[in-house]
């Protein structure tokens, strides 16, 4: 299943940390975690002791791949471990997600100074440890890694869902490695040149006529200042000449009241024959 906003034209982007889920719980949450990994660009996932069962097989097979969403090529890539030391063991550098500092003396970092330090080393291969569900990164593995990743959270709750963890570590990463522009519009708007002033000052004089005319500069002493902000009003816009045609459009309507549909004569001819007769729809009279 693949969502809106998905565009399977568009090439794949492929790289970021590599994201370690350390005995995640439901397959479900794994699937969640592809999605989240796709959104953003990650592609390598690795699981150490699922304790579900690995989701490619079994039972496990439709919630994980369900969950993901049409990520399925971040799932048939991800690898298996038996230990964290394996999962972690070609990895240049490494992040613990963990809302606790351990007291282990380690760099306490925020997902965008963690993240963007590893787009930044991009010869360098760098992973992010990620904890079971319900209790987290333990204090030995908190201690394998290099720093620690916090998120700034409310403190009275600040436990967050497996994925969102996952989502947030994509999302920095990627501003950082790509930018956080916003993606161009798929269906370009056609443009309109800027109105022209002789255009705006024939606009204001209609809309200033007919504002006149029912009673709005009062009192007349103000009403030099009044025409004043209305115009300037209107050049803050910065208004295109189908802007212009548009509001003096509504204002017309406004001003004369509804358009009403001019009645056409009716058109006098020959009798219709029969068979025109049937194909209107009306019975023949007898």
């Amino acid at each position: 299943m693949v969502g809106a906003g998905a565009d399977r034209t568009k090439p794949l982007p492929r790289g970021g940390p590599v994201v370690i889920l350390v005995r995640p719980q439901l397959a479900v949450n794994i699937g969640m975690c592809a999605r989240a990994m796709a959104n953003f660009g990650l592609s390598e996932l690795r699981l150490v002791n699922p304790r579900g069962g690995w989701p490619r097989t079994g039972e496990h097979r439709e919630s994980a791949y369900s969950a993901a969403a049409g990520a399925a090529d971040v799932l048939d890539a991800a690898r298996f471990f038996e230990s964290l030391e394996t999962a972690v063991a070609d990895l240049n550098a490494v992040y613990a997600t963990t809302a606790r500092e351990r007291g282990q003396l380690k760099p306490v970092l925020t997902p965008s100074a963690a993240m963007a330090a590893t787009a930044a080393a991009a010869s360098e291969k760098r992973g992010v440890l990620f904890g079971p569900e319900r209790t987290g990164l333990d204090s030995d593995e908190v201690a394998i890694a290099d720093a620690i990743v916090t998120y700034p959270a409310n403190p009275s709750y600040a436990s967050l869902n497996l994925a969102q963890a996952v989502l947030i570590c994509g999302y920095e990463w990627f501003k950082s490695a790509c930018g956080d522009a916003p993606p161009p519009a798929k269906v370009p708007r056609a443009s309109s040149p800027p109105a022209k002033r002789e255009m705006l000052l024939a606009f204001f004089d209609y809309l200033e006529t007919k504002l006149d005319e029912n009673g709005f500069f009062r009192p007349p002493t103000k009403k030099p200042g009044m025409r004043r902000n209305l115009r300037n009003i209107f050049h803050r816009m910065g208004l295109t000449q189908q802007d212009v045609r548009t509001l003096w459009g509504a204002v017309v309507r406004l001003a004369e009241g509804p358009r009403y549909e001019v009645a056409t004569r009716k058109r006098k001819g020959v009798p219709r024959s029969g068979a025109q007769k049937r194909l209107s729809g009306k019975p023949e009279s007898l």
